[in-house]
């Protein structure tokens, strides 16, 4: 009977878990992103 009430939860939190991770991966992604344009930038100046 616990298993059925704590089972939702953890999905739930795992859920959140994912979510997170999503979000710091696409951030982290858009930081590479810029810094290699920013190095380009830089190296390509007359």
């Amino acid at each position: 009977m616990k298993l059925l009430r704590i089972t939702p939860i953890v999905i739930l939190a795992c859920a959140f878990a994912l979510a997170a991770c999503a979000n710091t991966v696409r951030g982290v992604g858009r930081d590479v992103k810029a810094t290699a344009n920013a190095v380009d930038d830089t190296v390509n100046k007359p």
